[in-house]
């Protein structure tokens, strides 16, 4: 019988054909080699174009991952619904494939001069849960293959300020991605909430609020009047909130799904979710359950009115493997968000 073989941190992960077979939009005990065979897109496969059945959508605050830009995609199997809830991330069916693409603009200045894809992740709900499988695509911009030991990729692009930028991009392995995804011991989605659909996206038949877009299509029920849906900021969009609602909205996509009650980082005592109203639990005047040379010295995560003594700022500026929050998806300082914290910070009352 045919066999696919991935190497995986030294043993060999060995697949039949019939356990890579897709069935529909449910992925049958394993994933396909190549991210064509999935039928996500129509034509060229670079150009992102989604079949029928899928369907493109956008977060209001997304994670930093090193400024690269994220094309997303949802499918659901055929006739399943959504069922509309106010405070988390939405329970998709079995069969649900998420989508997200990686990419760089040539010319931050000039999108019209091209983009280079990267890689894609999907994340596929199969019977026994959550998966999530890693896409790395080739030079030639043709095909997508998967890579479970992940992969370094070296990229580079023109800023919005038209300096050259390089890096050396890190795709991360299967279990890389569950530091990320790992939920009260569980694999699941971090983005796609009510909070964070409830935006326009420009469809080709117009533009249209995500969740209203949902429930025309019969994709989800239960949605209140639009009006009654918690929204997320936009966190460099000073219009969508003030400095205190964006600044948490960025430390709710990029960090709370660690810190908060049932995250991997729970045992910090950290909650940093968009609700969250306990000053204490927040990192106001608390000190680190584990202080060590991650803290730079400092003593409390947040210092009111003084982010230059907050190790909670530190660990954001920092590179260092040891010491930088968040942990993966990025080797850059997100210089941007990390000026709004601070600004934050400032306001905060001593």
């Amino acid at each position: 019988m045919k066999t696919v073989r991935w190497l995986l941190f030294g043993a060999v992960l060995v697949l039949t054909a019939a356990q890579v077979r897709f069935r529909g939009a449910e992925a049958v005990n394993g994933p396909h080699e190549r991210l064509s065979e999935y039928g996500l897109f129509v034509g060229k496969l670079a150009d992102q174009r989604p079949a029928e059945g899928v369907l493109p959508y956008a977060l209001n605050t997304p994670l930093f991952s090193d400024y690269a830009e994220k094309l997303r995609f949802v499918r659901l199997p055929a006739g399943a619904v959504v069922t509309y809830n106010p405070d988390s991330v939405f329970a998709f069916p079995v069969g649900t494939v998420l989508v997200k693409t990686f990419y760089y603009p040539v010319d931050y200045r000039q999108p019209g001069r091209g983009r280079r894809l990267v890689e894609t992740r999907l994340l596929v709900h199969e019977e026994n849960g959550w998966k999530a499988y890693p896409y790395v695509w080739n030079d030639e911009q043709t095909e997508a293959v998967l890579e479970v030991a992940g992969e370094v990729r070296a990229v580079a692009w023109t800023d919005e300020k038209g300096k050259k930028q390089e890096l050396q991009y890190a795709v991360p392995n299967v279990n890389q991605c569950k530091g990320c995804h790992v939920s009260g011991g569980r694999m699941t989605p971090i983005g796609p909430s009510a909070r964070q659909l409830n935006g326009n996206f420009t469809y080709d038949s117009g533009t249209e609020n995500q969740l209203v877009h949902w429930k025309r299509l019969n994709w989800l029920e239960k949605l209140p009047t639009i009006s009654e849906v918690p929204k997320l900021p936009i966190w460099n969009d000073p219009v969508t909130g003030t400095v205190t609602e964006r600044a948490r909205a960025w430390l709710e996509i990029n960090c709370a799904h660690c810190h908060h009650a049932n995250g991997p980082a729970r045992t910090s005592g950290l909650d940093l979710s968009f609700r969250q109203a306990n000053p204490t639990l927040l990192g106001i005047r608390k000190t680190p359950v584990a202080a060590g040379r991650g803290s730079g010295g400092r003593q409390y995560d947040i210092v009111p009115g003084h982010p230059e003594q907050s190790i909670l700022v530190y660990r954001l500026e920092s590179t260092d493997p040891g010491v930088m929050m968040p942990e993966l998806s990025r080797k850059l300082v997100h210089q941007e968000s990390v000026e709004l914290v601070k600004e934050w910070i400032r306001s905060l009352k001593p």
